[in-house]
């Protein structure tokens, strides 16, 4: 029909039992076959995670494994792989004999996230504040930039990337491979769009944390520890894509 919007390829439909479910993979739009370079499991979960923060996979829905290949054009293998990953992050649920649910979060869990980030993070960096000299924070300015981009773009997927990648590379100076590991595990559960919302006032605070960032690069860069912990505090509590 005219002026109507197309289908998204994870578009679902409700069940019998009421709940949603990927339709009929002949139906999907936009189905396409990912480029052989690539490893297919990682490049399956990459678009996945992409389709979590953006909401194309919708909390709450199932998604079958066949279904969800048919629309990568790779077999279910590689799918079930992804999407078994992403059970282990806690960004969906095996249902039984059915697929995958995606997980329905509130605004209290990603308020307890970001609490339990700030526990692991917030040390580590006032520490660095005081040891780390301004030509390594300085090396981190296209990071920041990153995702100053991307926020003001409206790319939520982007932003996701470039935010993990900038707190990565933060924790990265403290030499702890794995604070990295762990701390990029409780970013990935706290990249949630349910609680974040959508539209210009979702978009506006995604910007205001990115600025938080170069905000905080230049506190560090100027020796400034007073201002760049109350930075860091600001940023972990009054924000949800942090």
């Amino acid at each position: 029909m005219p002026g109507q919007a197309a289908a998204s390829p994870f578009e679902t439909v409700p069940s019998a039992r009421g709940e949603h479910v990927h339709p009929d993979p002949a139906q999907a739009v936009g189905a396409r076959r990912l480029p052989e370079r690539y490893s297919l499991r990682d490049q399956v979960l990459r678009e996945l995670r992409s389709a979590l923060v953006t909401g194309d996979l919708r909390p709450g829905a199932v998604y079958s494994a066949p279904a969800l290949a048919e629309r990568f054009g790779v077999s279910a293998t590689p799918v079930r792989e992804a999407m078994h990953q992403l059970v282990r992050e806690g960004s969906v649920e095996v249902v039984h004999n059915r697929g995958f649910r995606v997980t329905e979060r509130t605004a209290r869990d990603l308020a307890e996230l970001a609490e339990v980030r700030a526990l692991v993070e917030l040390p580590v960096l006032q520490r660095l504040a005081h040891t780390v000299p301004a030509e390594q924070w300085e090396e981190l300015r296209p990071l920041a930039a990153a995702t100053v981009d991307a926020a003001a773009e409206g790319d939520r997927a982007a932003y996701a990337e470039a935010d993990r990648a900038f707190h990565g590379a933060l924790l990265a100076l403290s030499g702890n491979a794995q604070l990295v590991v762990v701390a990029e595990e409780l970013h990935r559960r706290a990249q949630c769009p349910v609680a974040q919302g959508t539209g210009p006032g979702a978009e506006a605070g995604m910007l205001g944390d990115a600025t938080e960032h170069v905000a905080l690069l230049d506190a560090l860069a100027a020796g400034d520890v007073e201002e760049a912990e109350g930075l860091l505090r600001e940023h972990f509590g009054g924000s949800s894509w942090a």
